[in-house]
This record gives C-alpha cells, structure tokens and sequence, in this order.
C-alpha cells in the first residue's frame, strides 16, 4: 500500500496522530492535577458560607470578578498569584472569566469587615460612589424597627426609601458575605 496514493492510509494516520497527541498534551496532563492536594492548614468552608457560594454562582458573580491572581505587577494588590493547591477542594473552581470588578481571591484580607460587604451588596455606590457592581437589594429587607436577631446594616439615610426606617440583612445576604469572607489566600509553605 502506498502511503501517497491511499486515502485510507492519511486518513488513519491522521486520526491516530491526533489521538496520540491528545493523550500526551491533555488528557495526562489534566489527570495529574485532578488530585492536587490543598495547602496545609486552610480549614473546611462552613456550611453558611458554602450557601453563600451557591449564591455566588447564581448571581453570575464570577462574571464580573476573578478568584485568580496573575503573577503580574498589575495583579499584586489583590494577593499572591494563584497556585492550583488554591483549588483543591473547589468544585467547580471559580476563577471567573472577565475582571470588571476587582480580584476577589483574596477580598477577607484586603477587606475583613462583614459590614462593608454587607453595605456593599445593598448598594455598592454607598461604599464605593464610582462603582458599576448593581445592587443586590431583594437580599436585605427594609423595615420600621429592627428585631433582636436582625443583622442591621448601617446604610446612609438618602439610600433609605423612608424615614426612620432600617435595612437588614437577610440570610441570603449574611450567607453571600460568609462566602466572601472565606476567600483568604494561605501562605503558601516554602
């Protein structure tokens, strides 16, 4: 059989030297880090802030902000570049697609209070008067007085519908900024 002259021949070599390739530069590279081990010491998330990931995913989040910080000056104020042990035991891994707003890898530490997130949710502009982030409003509840278990967020008045009136956070809320809150990059061990 002449290799020039058989179709068959080109063709097979052609299918068998895509296989071959796919085996060697993706499928086994992508089967050693399926068992990456996390980093040391970084504890479980809670079950609140898992809800508050969930939340995160349906909201679309990750389409205006990255959990992944690039080995780049530009990218050094959100943290430490990412390593795969950052996502050990994420499933699925979010490390976003587009960064509009800022890199939330690390977000816990560059802003720890649960307040400001809460603020933020309600109406980013409160905390942040040039931001493009929409508000999450039907997250927070507006009423008249607070009761003893309600988380109270310190919105400013001109932000409130009506006098006197108070915005408290719902459970939705408090999970979302749970989840944010667990977004801290460990030191990586050396």
């Amino acid at each position: 059989m002449n290799f020039h002259t058989s179709h068959r021949a080109v063709v097979g070599f052609a299918f068998f030297g895509y296989l071959a390739l796919t085996v060697l530069i993706a499928i086994i590279p992508a089967m050693s880090v399926q068992h990456t081990p996390g980093i040391p010491g970084v504890a479980a998330r809670g079950a609140l802030a898992e809800q508050g990931r969930v939340i995160y995913l349906q909201e679309g989040c990750g389409f205006c902000h990255t959990q992944l910080v690039r080995d780049l000056p530009l990218d050094r104020p959100y943290g430490r570049a990412t390593v795969a042990e950052d996502y050990a035991n994420e499933d699925p891994p979010l490390p976003g697609t587009e960064r509009t707003g800022p890199d939330l890898s690390n977000v816990a530490a560059r802003q720890p209070s649960d307040t400001w997130h809460l603020l933020h949710l309600y109406n980013p502009r409160a905390v942040v008067p040039q931001s493009v982030m929409p508000g999450f409003p039907w997250y927070f509840e507006e009423k008249a007085a607070a009761a003893a278990e309600d988380v109270v967020v310190p919105v400013p008045p001109h932000f409130v519908s009506a006098q006197g009136h108070v915005i408290v956070a719902r459970q939705e809320a408090r999970a979302l900024v749970a989840y944010l809150l667990s977004l801290r990059q460990p030191e990586l061990q050396k």
